[in-house]
């Protein structure tokens, strides 16, 4: 897809961090979608390589993971891309304060399709929401 044939499409890099490969690849399968770039990572450590070595727009990271959890990862982030917005996704509310005072979103798992791009929209001042693309 040619983002100049779709100028309504904010395009971007987006870094997705989740333990959960499946969740990844809907993430990237949904964002491509809509012009966004995707790397992904299966660790918070991993995520924090691709940030170190990539100009990101936007993290979105989950909050429960295997061997850490986002509030270590956020705090990395913070010092690795501070302009980035973090989106912290989580499978249930009860997130500690001190971890939600460092992430610029909340968005809860199954919410996912409805909230992930207006809140990437509303982090990133776009004035309207991208339509999906199907090019091949």
């Amino acid at each position: 897809m040619l983002l100049s044939a779709y100028p309504e499409l904010p395009g971007g890099v987006i870094l997705c961090i989740d333990n959960d490969q499946s969740i990844l690849e809907c993430e990237r399968a949904f964002l491509e979608c809509f012009g966004y770039t995707v790397l992904t990572a299966s660790s918070g450590r991993r995520g924090l390589e691709l940030a170190s070595i990539h100009s990101v727009d936007v993290v979105i990271l989950d909050y429960f993971m295997l061997t850490t959890n986002g509030r270590h990862v956020a705090i990395e982030l913070r010092r690795l891309s501070p302009q980035a917005p973090i989106i912290l996704l989580t499978e249930r509310l009860g997130v500690p304060d001190q971890t939600l005072n460092l992430v610029d979103a909340l968005v809860v798992t199954d919410r996912l399709a409805s909230q992930l791009l207006p809140t990437i929209a509303h982090l990133r001042g776009c004035a309207k929401i991208p339509q999906p693309s199907y090019d091949a």
